[in-house]
């Protein structure tokens, strides 16, 4: 009895952190591959890909921020200049976006360090954007 009770609760907890950790993906599919695309690989020269883009390697400190508050204005990713508006991102939770930007970070060969809540919630900070959720 005792076994097949713990092999019970093993099973769901397996099921909570499978669906977890598919969460960035659902995310991204949800909110940003109408623009950026499937595979992260953005729209010709009016919108930038996230797939292999230097700038999601350099910019970690302002990710957060970016999907949160969006972007109006120019910027260079892969020494492409890319001057479209990006909407915000005001619905997601702080852990969302870390879901959001871990899958970004570990998609379409992305190798960033992962993304903690925590980091995320601070990184928000700058730019008022943390709801510490």
């Amino acid at each position: 009895m005792r076994l097949g009770g713990f092999l019970a609760a093993g099973t769901l907890a397996a099921g909570c952190f499978t669906d977890r950790q598919n969460a960035g993906a659902r995310l991204y599919a949800q909110h940003c591959a109408h623009c950026h695309g499937d595979e992260g690989q953005g729209l010709k020269r009016l919108i930038p890909p996230l797939a292999g883009a230097d700038y999601v390697a350099e910019n970690r400190n302002f990710l957060a921020c970016l999907v949160r508050r969006g972007v109006n204005g120019p910027m260079v990713v892969n020494g492409i200049t890319f001057n479209q508006v990006m909407p915000g991102h005001e619905d997601l939770t702080d852990s969302e976006i870390t879901n959001l930007l871990n899958f970004v970070q570990s998609s379409w060969g992305n190798k960033g360090k992962p993304f903690t809540i925590r980091e995320v919630s601070e990184k928000l900070q700058a730019c008022a954007g943390s709801d510490g959720q």
